[in-house]
């Protein structure tokens, strides 16, 4: 299994706003891809911003792909999401995911 993370940070008026087009898919439509495993979204206070951080599983890079394109690690954010990001990795990480405790 694979770990897309990625981080983007908004201004606290924002955050909300934000987070709420997040749920309930961080993604439109992504939860029908095949080889969607599920995901997580976090959220924290840093500073003068707040930082967002999803977290989304994969069977494998080739799913990923289906859904990325070739060019896998660019990230993907929906034009109308841009306005209230402040600033954001333009590339995502991917994990292999090695061990988990219960939680999948």
């Amino acid at each position: 299994m694979i770990a897309r993370v990625w981080h983007g940070h908004t201004k606290p008026e924002h955050a909300d706003a934000y987070e709420s087009m997040l749920r309930p898919e961080l993604l439109p439509g992504i939860s029908k891809a095949k080889g969607y495993r599920g995901s997580y979204l976090l959220r924290r206070n840093v500073g003068q911003e707040v930082e967002f951080i999803t977290i989304i599983l994969w069977d494998s890079i080739d799913a990923i792909k289906t859904v990325t394109g070739e060019d896998y690690e660019k990230s993907i954010i929906p034009e109308e999401r841009r306005k209230y990001l402040s600033k954001h990795e333009p590339k995502a990480a991917h994990y292999e995911v090695v061990a988990t405790n219960g939680l999948i």
